[in-house]
């Protein structure tokens, strides 16, 4: 119509610079992201404060030793852990509680007879891809014990950790852990029940 100049034998009417076009075509939620995204809501529907889960490289220390898993385990081996090179080890810990975690494994206590072996410093300063965020629990509730007054949490988390696993359709070498951390006195198993019962109900699963 421009190039001919019939435009001007015809009637046009105004254009509407406020009308809404067509909504442009946009990126959507991975599905992995939405399931993560509707858990971290019902974490905190219930209560609960996030853990700070960004440090995916641990120390042995805290991935293992921290948690009473023998130093001798399988897990700790590269068949299953994916181990750093550099840097290679850790050097920052409280000693105090290192300490008493290695007296633990060797000796036993609160209860236990421990494992009955040499615990070695240098198997704990070993770094690693974190084998689960159960690592952070265990230097959350350290941080929690240092308190002069105790105070009640409820805790979760919801990120990646790493296994040295063989790759195929139903295997990745990363997966995700939820988890949640309850500190109080006079819980009973009662309460974890419910806790679990609330979180599935909210899911829609009875």
């Amino acid at each position: 119509m421009i190039t001919s100049g019939s435009w001007r034998t015809k009637s046009f009417k105004s254009y509407n610079f406020k009308a809404l076009g067509v909504p442009p075509a946009a990126g959507h939620l991975h599905p992995l992201m939405k399931v993560r995204s509707e858990y971290r809501q019902i974490f905190l529907e219930m209560g609960f404060t996030e853990m700070p889960t960004n440090n995916f490289v641990e120390s042995s220390f805290w991935n293992f030793d921290a948690l009473f898993q023998p130093q001798q385990h399988p897990a700790r081996d590269a068949h299953d852990t994916f181990f750093l090179k550099d840097p290679m080890y850790s050097h920052t810990f409280p000693m105090e509680y290192l300490q008493r975690v290695k007296r633990t494994h060797e000796r036993g206590g609160y209860g236990s007879t421990g494992y009955q072996y040499s615990w070695k410093y240098e198997e704990a300063q070993k770094n690693l891809l974190r084998t689960h965020t159960t690592a952070v629990s265990a230097r959350m509730l350290y941080q929690l014990g240092q308190q002069e007054e105790f105070t009640p949490v409820k805790w979760f988390s919801i990120d990646r950790v790493f296994r040295n696993e063989t790759l195929d359709a139903t295997h990745l070498a990363e997966f995700h852990q939820i988890e949640g951390v309850v500190a109080d006195y006079n819980l009973t198993l009662g309460h974890l029940m419910g806790m679990l019962y609330e979180f599935f109900k909210k899911l829609g699963l009875t």
